[in-house]
């Protein structure tokens, strides 16, 4: 309970912002941060070879022929040193698409294709394409800007400024490496991942407002309307919270979302029922509800528990036989409902500055994140003693940390999952074994 205190406490008061589909775009896409990086090191590229032209200009006003001809031999040393890191950047750039495939391949395969947009969204992944390839196009246009004479008199420019720009972009790209291997490699393990979604979760519940007092929600009168959804069909994955209230509140109405955060809707489905007046002008109510092609965390309260299950049954099935991992997984899963245990769910009231509830979001109740945590998972626990033991603990543990009200669906879960591994099992002391409750599985 601490850990989501903490959050909520530093964010108490604060509506999540709204998702901009463009920057979703760009965040779910690989063009635009290389074809940005390219962009700029071509503008940087110009200020380079115009300052390297001034050098040489000012060295030719003052007859200093001797220095000139120094920076001549410089140039061919350079031009061979940015041959060769060209041909390397293109080496790289191979490398880190390859390890980029491996990586999404083995998380799809290994964990479940949901955690696949870690890597996708992963800034250290594309911040080293941009670079190598920023580096890449600069070794081009330095090699383009070599003067061929080599006379001081004669000579209009000197790579001089260009290549220590090259080599610092080289040591930029090296570093960058080092860091995308490794950030890679702890995507790739299933630990890190398991604790990135956990962490990802928590935001969700701490962006959420709290009744003040556990009020619950208040009688919103008779539905006099409701909104049609009349754009794409998609994954209702965020509204615009401070719109809609901002709406709410000058038509003096209470808006009620009908969906979920992650149900998927489709045109003319009802997404908004009005309580209180007529429907607000549809022009207010443009860009208030975003729909995308998969789920995110924003908003959406059990999207972090799907992917830990997903990750479980993946790990209990046949074909990968990791119950370890499963158990890594209901770790989290307790974690998230004990940080919930006491907090008032069903739906997230958003009121307007003086106070009034002019926003209903539905958020999954106690129950239904109970049952998406445990339900799947405790199917395939009968075969497992490790994974029994671990969700009789978990159970256990959540059972001292709910309240008297919320203990029914623990109870429930519990019973079915001891009946279940009493029908399994081959022996009394099999039995016994497989439903003695241990926070680490089998220790």
């Amino acid at each position: 309970m601490s850990d989501w205190m903490v959050t909520q406490s530093s964010s108490a008061g604060r509506r999540p912002r709204a998702l901009s589909p463009l920057r979703e775009h760009l965040r779910d896409t690989f063009w635009f941060a290389p074809t940005a990086a390219m962009v700029i090191v071509f503008v940087v590229w110009i200020g380079a070879e115009a300052l390297d032209t001034a050098i040489v200009d000012a060295l030719q006003r003052e007859k200093d022929y001797e220095t000139l001809d120094e920076l001549l031999r410089f140039a061919e040393d350079a031009k061979a040193v940015v041959s060769a890191v060209g041909s390397a950047m293109m080496t790289f750039i191979g490398v880190v698409f390859s390890i980029s495939l491996v990586a999404v391949q083995m998380a799809s395969g290994q964990f479940t294709p949901r955690v696949v947009r870690l890597f996708v969204r992963s800034r250290i992944t594309k911040a080293t394409f941009a670079v190598f390839l920023a580096t890449f196009v600069l070794t081009l246009l330095v090699l383009t800007s070599l003067d061929t004479v080599d006379d001081p008199r004669a000579v209009t420019t000197v790579p001089l400024v260009q290549s220590v720009l090259t080599l610092c972009m080289v040591g930029l790209s090296l570093l960058l490496f080092v860091l995308y291997v490794n950030a890679t490699l702890r995507l790739m393990r299933i630990s890190h991942v398991i604790a990135r979604i956990a962490s990802e979760s928590f935001r969700v519940p701490a962006s959420m407002p709290v009744p003040v007092g556990g009020q619950a929600a208040p009688a919103h009168g008779t539905e006099t309307a409701w909104v049609p959804h009349d754009g794409r069909a998609g994954v209702l994955r965020d509204v615009h919270i401070a719109r809609l209230v901002r709406v709410a509140r000058k038509h003096g109405v209470v808006l009620r979302l009908i969906p979920r955060i992650g149900d998927f809707v489709v045109p003319g489905m009802p997404v908004l029922a009005v309580y209180g007046g007529p429907v607000p002008p549809r022009r207010a109510l443009r860009y208030a509800i975003s729909v995308g092609v998969e789920r995110t965390y924003h908003q959406d309260l059990g999207f972090g528990l799907r992917q830990l299950s997903d990750i479980a049954l993946r790990a209990l099935s046949p074909a990968i036989n990791d119950p370890t991992t499963a158990v890594q997984a209901l770790d989290r899963v307790v974690q998230f409902l004990a940080a919930l245990s006491r907090r008032p769910l069903d739906a997230a009231l958003h009121r307007d500055r003086a106070g009034a509830v002019r926003l209903v979001q539905p958020v999954p109740d106690w129950t239904e994140l109970v049952d998406l945590g445990f339900t799947e998972i405790r199917g395939c626990a009968v075969g497992s003693p490790q994974i029994s033991r671990r969700m009789l603990a978990g159970l256990d543990d959540l059972l001292l940390l709910a309240p008297p009200e919320r203990r029914e669906p623990l109870l429930r879960h519990r019973e079915l999952l001891r009946q279940a591994v009493g029908l399994a099992a081959q022996t009394a002391s099999d039995r016994d074994f497989a439903l003695r409750p241990d926070r680490q599985g089998i220790g």
